[in-house]
């Protein structure tokens, strides 16, 4: 089992960032890739970034790219999403999940193994 703990969300002005991170504990010695992604009522979960174990891989959907940043340190476990030149389309909740893969990186939200809870993003206009 890996438990990823979400942090770092709020409310933050149009043009602002935030920087959310995920915490990872369990599984200690298993390599996987990890996401995030991010969900508004009665829409499917959207992919949004994803970065491989390595941390050398990383992959952004059009609609953040050139906006939001994914770093790893396995060193700590964690990964974080550094979201700046924040929009009112990016509000909804974010979700970090981890895929059990040593190599690599996957978009496709079926393919993940474990999720955290979500924190809540909402950008005013």
């Amino acid at each position: 089992q890996v438990q990823l703990v979400e942090s770092g969300g709020g409310l933050v002005q149009a043009g602002g960032s935030l920087r959310l991170s995920c915490a990872a504990s369990g599984r200690t010695g298993s390599r996987y890739a990890m996401g995030w992604f991010r969900q508004t009522p009665g829409k499917e979960r959207e992919f949004v970034a994803a970065i491989s174990w390595s941390g050398g891989s990383t992959h952004y959907a059009d609609s953040v790219k050139g906006r939001f940043t994914i770093s790893r340190d396995n060193a700590k476990s964690t990964v974080t999403l550094q979201m700046n030149s924040l929009k009112p389309e990016d509000t909804a909740v974010y979700y970090c999940a981890a895929d059990l893969t040593p190599y690599g990186y996957t978009l496709n939200v079926y393919d993940y193994d474990y999720w955290g809870q979500g924190t809540q993003v909402t950008v005013s206009s």
